[in-house]
């Protein structure tokens, strides 16, 4: 692992911090956290399927 991926992985944890803080002082219940997350995951697996629809792959 180079020095590039550890800044890299080191800047995502705190990108994950800050953004679990975030999430928890606006106070949202356990089930819309699993509604909101089924969501985003249907919308990037859609997305992928797209556009490998498009590119052929």
């Amino acid at each position: 692992m180079n020095t590039l991926a550890i800044v890299s992985l080191i800047s995502l944890l705190g990108w994950l911090i800050l953004m679990i803080g975030t999430w928890r002082s606006h106070k949202v219940s356990q089930s819309g956290t699993i509604k909101m997350a089924l969501v985003w995951v249907a919308i990037f697996l859609a997305v992928t399927l797209v556009m490998g629809m498009l590119t052929g792959s």
